[in-house]
């Protein structure tokens, strides 16, 4: 989709002789019907009134064509300016233009972000060249007119406002800027950028725009090989069993899915049983398939991890815009992907955006921007209040869209020693539900209850050495180091820890010195570790061998139980049954995120001993 389009000629027209944000206003409303902010009008006002003096140029043909707000493939993201024709060779090239406002930044240790002043605050974002070549590496990967056409895409970043600082412009972003040159403010960088873009475009050609607004989304044939070879022999990412079994089942649905036969397809599976490697597995296929496909997460961390494993390195994004959020599907036109693959849907929204006051359902959304919807679920890991997504709920909606719905159920344990007698006894101990399962042997699983978190955590420390290990806890301490980064948040006694890192939380359990924080539900949900060490807060103690639950025991801030104040003056009785499973469910997944042991530290003694009675007294007790 292109808000707006034109040649050169008609651009400085509409530039010069009209104002150009209402033109290109009228443009974007009737595409989409929807309204923008004065803030959007006016850099559209500023900036376009800034390539229209560099495009002011003679030696620029006329009929370049000139494209506004350009979608890019795979995103809800759009490319400022695109200007299109032909080289000095007649090759088809494209320029694709970033344009910012800002006057001035801060540099960032963090790979590829810089700090500025946005949306009323300062803030750490992508450096302009990264943003500009990673849109051109997206149209590279899956618009076919780009890699199976013969368009070549340069990217470049123009920053009418700034002035060369040595900030922006450091060796810090040099190997970014190397593949989208960076021009900042002054008449002699404007004379850059003309040059830049005389380089790459001599002749004007107006079917090269056409071809690229037409070309269809698919993943390129190499973007699809290097995902392929990238799982080849990594033990990872081995499907053995039922996962085979379902992993087959979901290649047939998303190939034989259309828009007259939809699929929607639930894979229901427990912890531990491999629904994100299944999920990774059928998403690299189905691309190697040609089909137009994307992971879906609410949660950032499992996507986020899953994309650094894949890449090899937390800096490497070719393959970023395949994994993303379940809130951005509000607006996207009807079956729109060959398939989505949603992990984690118990987590799933009613509504979308910040204030969770965008969209109608965020399950009824993917399904219908879907040929196959692709489920994975478990419901005894819904851990928020605002958490909708289950198994009927999917079945609704897919038999609304008049979907073939199919369900299968994975039942293989490789997490906790492949042990589903420990998953049984954390239930029944839990009370999540009664099991046969009421003492725990060591010959079942490694778990182990310390009676000081400063013990448990060096014995995690330690186990880290030879494999991954975790630290863990409940949302009971506020996130007082957000703020103060020289302050505790997790003290106990002579304990004392942060939570998560000061870098992207989202891939704290892969970070490598998160072995000296504290993570949360947010940062390990799907993921896994060889060994987990969990702090049990007051929100869950144990009152004469009966499990019981304090809401208010959690911290303020903790988003999980959003609205249970408004609920329980509501309807006291279900408010409260509500609020107790999500929190035994959270310490169930905090508790079953180790492929071989767990050990836990309570921070109320009662409970700390209802836990060593429930192990058997051949259990190595700390």
């Amino acid at each position: 989709m292109i808000v707006y389009e034109a040649d050169k000629q008609q651009f400085l027209s509409d530039s010069n002789d009209r104002d150009i944000e209402e033109v290109v206003f009228a443009k974007y409303f009737h595409t989409t019907g929807r309204n923008v902010s004065a803030a959007e009008k006016k850099s559209w006002k500023e900036s376009l009134g800034y390539m229209s003096k560099v495009l002011s140029d003679s030696e620029i043909p006329n009929d370049v064509g000139v494209a506004v707000e350009l979608h890019i493939p795979q995103s809800s993201k759009r490319i400022d300016v695109s200007l299109t024709g032909r080289g000095h060779d007649n090759s088809k090239n494209i320029v694709i233009v970033e344009l910012k406002q800002w006057d001035k930044v801060t540099s960032s240790t963090k790979d590829a972000l810089v700090n500025t002043y946005l949306g009323g605050g300062h803030r750490d974002v992508v450096h302009p060249s990264y943003q500009a070549w990673s849109y051109a590496s997206l149209m590279e990967g899956f618009n076919e007119a780009v890699y199976a056409g013969g368009i070549s895409v340069q990217a470049c970043a123009y920053l009418h406002n700034y002035e060369r600082d040595g900030v922006i412009d450091s060796d810090h972003y040099a190997g970014y800027i190397a593949k989208a040159p960076l021009f900042l403010k002054g008449e002699t960088e404007r004379s850059m950028l003309r040059k830049f873009i005389k380089q790459h475009i001599k002749f004007g050609d107006p079917s090269v725009l056409y071809e690229l607004a037409n070309g269809r989304i698919r993943p390129s044939k190499a973007l699809s090989e290097s995902l392929a070879g990238l799982l080849k022999g990594n033990p990872e990412f081995i499907l053995i069993d039922d996962q085979k079994e379902v992993y087959e089942n979901i290649l047939a649905a998303g190939r034989s899915a259309s828009t007259a036969n939809p699929k929607v397809v639930i894979v229901e599976g427990g912890p531990g049983t491999g629904k994100t490697v299944l999920a990774i597995n059928a998403l690299v296929t189905l691309m190697g398939a040609g089909l137009n496909c994307k992971y879906v997460s609410k949660n950032a961390a499992p996507r986020r991890v899953y994309q650094a494993k894949l890449a090899g390195t937390m800096t490497q994004t070719r393959y970023s815009n395949l994994f993303t959020g379940s809130g951005g599907f509000i607006d996207t036109p009807g079956d729109q992907f060959d398939v989505l693959i949603v992990d984690e849907a118990h987590r799933l929204n009613e509504k979308s955006g910040l204030y969770g006051n965008l969209g109608e359902n965020q399950v009824k959304e993917l399904i219908a921007a879907a040929k196959c919807t692709v489920f994975f679920i478990d419901e005894d890991q819904r851990i928020a209040l605002s958490d909708i997504g289950t198994k009927q709920t999917i079945r609704t909606f897919g038999t609304d869209k008049g979907a073939e719905v199919s369900e299968h159920e994975l039942a293989s344990q490789f997490r906790c020693s492949g042990s589903d007698g420990y998953i049984a006894w954390l239930d029944d101990a839990l009370a999540v539900r009664e099991t046969a399962n009421k003492t725990l042997t060591p010959a079942e699983f490694d778990f182990q209850v310390f009676s000081d978190p400063a013990d448990l955590h060096t014995a995690i420390a330690q186990k880290n050495n030879t494999g991954t290990a975790r630290v863990v806890a409940g949302y009971c301490w506020p996130w007082t180091s957000k703020k103060d980064p020289k302050a505790f948040d997790i003290v106990i006694g002579d304990y004392r820890k942060r939570w998560n890192l000061d870098v992207d939380g989202s891939l704290w359990i892969i970070a490598p010195n998160s072995i000296n924080e504290v993570g949360c539900i947010h940062t390990c949900q799907g993921l896994e570790v060889d060994y987990i060490g969990v702090i049990i807060g007051p929100d869950l103690i144990v009152r004469d061998g009966r499990i019981v639950t304090e809401p208010k025991a959690r911290d303020r801030h903790d988003k999980t139980l959003r609205g249970y104040k408004a609920r329980l003056k509501a309807d006291p009785k279900n408010a409260t049954a509500e609020a107790d499973l999500i929190i035994k469910n959270t310490y169930r997944t905090l508790m079953t995120r180790g492929m071989k042991g767990c050990y836990v530290y309570c921070s109320d003694e009662e409970t700390a001993s209802y836990f060593r009675a429930r192990l058997s007294p051949l259990a190595a007790l700390t």
